[in-house]
């Protein structure tokens, strides 16, 4: 087994640097004092002097300095002279004793992101700004470097031939305007907390604090700036959006409360319910050191609680809300017994915290003393195998085996009356037959199966499937696992889908935190190198904002320019996604060696080990000459949440997801269900909708009854530890690897490697549609999207026609999947997926040579081969009919839907299937032969934005995409035409039965792109 890579314990230590800490802030407050006492003494108006911070010292000072980040790292630069200058210790090894650690702990929950002055491995230049004595409007107000402004500004003038007085806002620059309104929101909230009376307006630490752009801020009241140890010194440490005090006498009552009673005055934290707490820090000094993720602390030396947010707009309200959230505790004990419990932004309290309630209100409390091994073991909770799943494969077999058996029984008659054993050739074809109709039994079975079968699985639990929520880790008794979000993006919109995302995200992280558990997000941007610098710039704002570690690969480069100090790099695999996940590890675990090599005393405290990590990974980045770019936590915790750009994830996840991993040691992937994120109003989109529901309806039906959990690559929790353990492989290109770089399907590939290897996927529908995704939303996409399965799968079963000869049709991944231990009911169900796409794939070819076979040799082929229009009709009865009605029947006896309003939903998405699904056989079939004959097909991002496209430009977008599919739909209309009318009279065509299929082929190609296309119809139903 593989080394483990994760976190290292932090040390706790009472001593460690506190003296250095204390001349840190004893340095910071004079040079608040001295920059305050240099106050332009011209400027008639507060706003005019507005300080902005440089954060590149670790000790950070209010300065009139601009910075400005370059994109790239250079190969020059000098880490050592750069911690000396930053007044940090180099750490060597040899010099510290190393001291045992647990792999599971933490050791930077939060110092990576949150540590003042954090030092960003990019060369920077500072820019001093000054301003004229006395003349307003001189002083700088943002720093360079994105979001909005930098460099100094000229006062006002008018020109009197102008008819727009000097301050109307068209003779503004754009940075006035800015800070204008930043100025403005900020004086707003000021105003709103006095009026809600969350402060007094006398206390010199009460106030807000905004942030206008990278290193600028702003705060009212405005001398709060020269104040040490203020709000807005601590803000500009902590790098959030937003902040304000709150001064009431709730908060008062509370911190007094908790200090006046004996046994509580150390506790670190303000119970908000019963998994629920908030942060308690000591000085206001000591903030940017806590829990970011919070969004609140109390302060316990000023009384005061201190709340944070993204938004300015939403600053206020959380503060309401966690006003509110107190006062429900003490009412009501945090029961939720109040009028707010329906409050979709409150997290309700655990099941368990009602099940000793009495009738009455009261508590029925029953003491007894026991063993906790015993009472550890007695907790542990029964997970089946459910079998049902397995009586549907074995229906699904005797089908299958009674219809092949009839027609062996055609065979073994015709052979009889002639004695022909000729026909029985045609047996070579049964397990081609078998392939393509598997799916096709098994739909059969399981919409029966729907109608009539159980549903108790669907809200139970068992052995690969979750219908109820784990019980959860108590922090009291258990150490919380540290969770690494884990984001692939490439050139997605930063404020259309990355950002909404990360809001997302920083929801459930601070829900999780005052859960007593930690995260981080990692972002492994394959974009960054290869966008503008100005919307490069911009993400590494937002990153740095939203204390993002990231990681960016170069872009690819197979023929380099020497002579101009290039270098190869290849970005490898038809998907992209796999190498830039891959690529973005590889720097996380090169950091990770880089700390196990350091030798650790008993002093080692959390910010030593910042400073370890930034060090180190400053090491990486200068290894790697410039050619990578990161900054922030990379660091991968215990297990990782795998997401798209374009997730939502629910706030209260994350600890469910931790507790159900750490009881099952045996499972490496938890697949959650997933609802879907609607962008446009189209009727395409809502269509994919549609079919996605059903989808993962019919999976959570399937593998709640015992079948195989799938995994599609997002809204997934892996175990770390199993992807180094059985997923890790190395290449080429000489560094490990986990993720598949040569398999289009890379999640189904690493779905058969851990099962390979022993370990088992579940499959969790307890969070409904709190996990929610985009879908196509264009034709194009979802086409691409089925192509790049279809090449996936084909790529898994058998290699390229040219090595059938030295290495058989079969890869070894599937020979292994095959000898595998895994329950034979799971192989032949993902058998039966992957031969769908065979089944789509020949309906083109297959057709067009029925319409020859029935219309030319009707009564003379035998009676073995079943015409294309008795296959439309059974398809037409078990998919159409039957498979809707079963999905409507099982959504009702779920309650999910009444029965009349579920079948009528899915008539209404009948005509557009039967247009999808008829129409992409040609390129499904196109995939797959590309694979086999090693020509090269490229898939690029999928769409996460809509592109308004005018009517004329789709036209040629159509023609130039479909051309050949096109002329695949004529050439049959005139085979039709003519095979009809114009053939001689005894070679015509003109059986129904032999047009029709063919026709409907046509019809649906001819009709997939253009009326399923949006940009052409603009309708909705």
């Amino acid at each position: 087994m593989k080394a483990f890579k994760s976190y290292f314990t932090p040390v706790s230590t009472g001593g460690g640097n506190a003296a250095g800490l204390s001349d840190t802030r004893r340095s910071v407050d004079n040079a608040a004092v001295e920059l305050a006492e240099k106050k332009p003494s011209g400027s008639s108006k507060q706003a005019s002097w507005k300080p902005t911070t440089s954060r590149q010292t670790k000790t950070t000072t209010t300065t009139t300095t601009t910075t400005t980040t370059a994109p790239v790292v250079s190969s020059s630069h000098d880490f050592a002279q750069h911690a000396a200058a930053d007044n940090t210790n180099t750490i060597t090894g040899g010099t510290i004793t190393p001291v045992a650690r647990s792999a599971s702990m933490l050791s930077i929950p939060d110092g990576v992101h949150m540590r003042p002055g954090r030092r960003s491995w990019r060369n920077s230049d500072s820019v001093t700004v000054k301003s004229a004595p006395g003349t307003p409007g001189g002083q700088d107000g943002g720093s360079g470097g994105g979001g909005g402004g930098g460099g100094g500004r000229s006062g006002l003038t008018s020109s009197r031939h102008s008819i727009f007085p000097v301050g109307d806002e068209r003779n503004l620059e754009r940075d006035t305007i800015h800070d204008i309104r930043n100025d403005m929101m900020v004086n707003y909230l000021y105003e709103q907390l006095l009026r809600k009376q969350y402060a007094s307006g006398l206390d010199p630490y009460e106030g807000v604090v905004l942030k206008k752009a990278r290193g600028s801020f702003t705060c009212c009241p405005p001398q709060m700036c020269a104040i040490p140890g203020s709000l807005y010194e601590v803000v500009v440490q902590m790098n959030v959006r937003c902040a304000l005090t709150v001064n009431t006498p709730v908060v008062r009552t509370i911190m007094d409360s908790i200090r006046s009673r004996e046994g509580l005055d150390e506790m670190d934290y303000v119970p908000l319910t019963e998994d629920l707490r908030v942060q308690i820090v000591p000085t206001m000094t000591d903030l940017p050191r806590g829990n970011l993720h919070h969004f609140a602390a109390f302060i316990d030396d000023v009384r005061m609680l201190v709340v944070w947010d993204d938004e300015p707009d939403k600053l206020l309200a959380r503060a309401q809300d966690l006003e509110m959230r107190f006062m429900q505790m003490i009412w009501h004990g945090g029961s939720g017994d109040g009028d707010d419990e329906d409050d979709p932004n409150l997290v309700p309290p655990p099941p368990a915290y009602y099940e000793g309630k009495g009738s009455k209100g009261g508590w029925n409390v029953n003491s007894e003393e026991v063993d906790p091994d015993v009472l550890e073991g007695g907790l542990e909770e029964r997970r089946p195998i459910r079998l049902w799943s397995a009586g549907v494969v074995s229906l699904t077999l005797i089908l299958m085996i009674v219809c092949l058996g009839l027609g062996w029984r055609s065979l073994a008659l015709e052979t009889a009356v002639d004695g022909s054993y000729f026909r029985f050739a045609l047996l070579a074809v049964n397990p081609v037959q078998i392939l393509v109709s598997l799916f096709f039994f098994q739909s059969l079975v399981s919409s029966l199966f729907q109608i009539f079968g159980p549903i108790y699985t669907v809200e139970s639990n068992s052995k690969y499937f979750s219908g109820k929520p784990p019980r959860r880790l108590q922090r009291g008794v258990h150490e919380l696992p540290h969770v690494t979000i884990q984001m692939p993006v490439y050139k997605e919109g930063l404020n259309a889908v990355i950002k909404p995302t990360v809001v997302s995200l920083k929801a459930a992280i601070s829900t999780y935190e005052m859960q007593g558990g930690s995260a981080n997000i990692f972002v492994n941007d394959d974009g960054m190198q290869l966008i503008s610098d100005n919307d490069a710039q911009a993400r590494r704002d937002f990153y740095d904002e939203h204390n993002i570690g990231w990681v960016a690969r170069p872009p690819h480069n197979p023929r380099p320019n020497e002579e101009a100090g290039e270098k190869k790099f290849l970005r490898r695999g038809k998907f992209k996604k796999a190498s830039n996940m891959n690529y973005a590890l590889s720097v996380a675990n090169r950091v990770e060696d880089k700390l196990a090599k350091i030798n650790r005393i008993g002093t080692w405290n959390n910010e030593r080990e910042v400073e370890a990590y930034y060090q180190c990974l400053g090491d990486v980045l200068e290894e790697d000459e410039g050619r990578t770019w990161a900054d922030g936590n990379i660091r991968v915790g215990d297990y990782i949440l795998l997401i798209d750009s374009d997730t939502r994830v629910p706030k209260d996840c994350l600890l469910d997801a931790a507790s159900e991993m750490e009881q099952s040691p045996d499972v490496a992937i938890i697949q959650f269900s997933s609802g879907v994120m609607n962008v446009t109003d189209s009727y395409f989109e809502n269509g994919v909708t549609w079919f996605t529901n059903l989808i993962y309806s019919s999976i959570t039906f399937a593998v709640a009854s015992g079948d195989s959990c799938p995994f599609v690559g997002h809204n997934a929790v892996m175990r770390w530890q199993a992807l180094q353990d059985a997923a890790a492989y190395t290449d080429e290109d000489g560094y490990e690897k986990f993720w598949s770089e040569s398999h289009v399907s890379e999640d189904f590939d690493m779905s058969l490697r851990l099962q390979v290897a022993g370990y088992s996927l579940r499959y969790a529908a307890y969070t409904g549609d709190g996990f929610k995704e985009g879908v196509s939303l264009t034709v194009y996409d979802e086409l691409a999207r089925w192509e790049k399965y279809a090449y996936g799968c084909n790529e898994l079963l058998f290699h390229p026609l040219r090595f059938w000869v030295t290495r058989g049709p079969f890869t070894p991944l599937f020979r292994q999947f095959i000898w595998s231990g895994i329950p034979l009911p799971k192989k032949l169900t993902i058998c039966a997926y992957i031969g769908t796409y065979y089944a789509i794939g020949s309906v083109w070819c297959m057709t067009l040579a029925n319409y020859f076979i029935t219309g030319w040799f009707y009564g003379l082929y035998d009676k073995f081969y079943l015409d294309s229009f008795a296959i439309y009709v059974t398809i037409i009865v078990v998919f159409t009919a039957l498979g809707n009605f079963g999905l409507a029947m099982l959504r009702y006896r779920l309650n999910e839907k009444s029965l009349i309003s579920a079948v009528f939903e899915n008539i209404r998405w009948i005509p557009m299937f039967t247009i999808f699904l008829g129409g992409i056989s040609m390129h499904v079939s196109q995939a797959i032969l590309s694979h086999f004959f090693e020509i090269d097909m490229n898939w690029g991002a999928t769409a996460k934005e809509v592109e308004e496209v005018h009517f004329g430009e789709e036209i040629w977008r159509i023609l130039r995409t479909f051309k050949f599919t096109f002329l695949f739909c004529f050439v049959c209309v005139g085979l039709m035409i003519s095979g009809y009318f114009f053939f001689p009279i005894h070679w015509r065509i003109d059986k129904f039965f032999s047009i029709y299929p063919l026709g409907a082929v046509v019809v649906s190609h001819f009709g997939l792109p253009v009326l399923l296309n949006p940009a052409l119809m603009k309708f909705t139903f």
